[in-house]
């Protein structure tokens, strides 16, 4: 099963309650008590039928396991009905081994910077970074080979700051229905709106000193 399925139908299916899809595919975090049951529970994984023919990306740690699932060919980076048949195995093992789900504690970041012409820098932050292009978007996405750094999308910029700069910010994408309450936190603690038209793709907000930032979902994206 390969077929190609947007966030919201993946979201949406029957049996992938647990998962919630950001910017580097669909995300399941699952609380543990300790390093044994957390190992447990990637043992269990690891038991699965066919696993390795589409392996998750899995994050242990002792009070709990994060998973990813996402497909990537050379024009395409997304959600497929195999990832949404695996994320369902996944669940289904959590709940025999009396694991619950919490999808307030999945998100990720993306690191943007912002230059009239991309291709001009994308090679030094290639070089500095040791990263290399992302396969299905290699003229504007770098990733970590190793599948453990941030990722870095390059923008357009119509023109250089007041400054003759470039610019970065950084996209932080969680949740669509945890997006309020980040903006409302961001802004409680001093952070300033300065752009929401394009909500609810993302909202843009700032600190005091201007460095921008922004809340991110996968609604609307289809």
């Amino acid at each position: 099963m390969t077929d190609q399925i947007t966030p919201s139908k993946f979201e949406e299916s029957p049996g992938a309650e647990d998962w919630r899809v950001v910017s580097d595919g669909a995300h399941a975090f699952y609380r543990t008590d300790s390093m044994v049951a957390a190992a447990r529970f990637v043992q269990a994984i690891s038991e699965l039928p066919d696993i390795d023919s589409h392996p998750p990306d899995i994050d242990v740690r002792p009070g709990g396991v994060t998973v990813r699932l996402i497909t990537f060919t050379s024009d395409f980076g997304g959600m497929t009905t195999r990832d949404l048949e695996i994320a369902r195995q996944i669940s289904a093992a959590a709940k025999k081994l009396g694991l619950a789900a919490d999808p307030s504690a999945v998100q990720s970041l993306i690191i943007i910077p912002g230059w009239t012409a991309p291709a001009e820098v994308i090679p030094c932050w290639r070089a500095m970074l040791g990263y290399v292009p992302r396969i299905d978007s290699p003229d504007e996405d770098l990733v970590d080979p190793h599948n453990r750094g941030t990722g870095f999308w390059f923008e357009q910029m119509d023109e250089p700051r007041p400054d003759g700069g470039g610019a970065i910010h950084i996209a932080i994408f969680v949740p669509y229905e945890l997006a309020e309450a980040r903006i409302a936190a961001a802004l409680a603690a001093g952070g300033r709106m300065v752009r929401d038209q394009f909500a609810p793709r993302w909202w843009t907000l700032a600190d005091a000193a201007g460095n921008e930032a922004d809340i991110a979902t996968t609604k609307g994206r289809d």
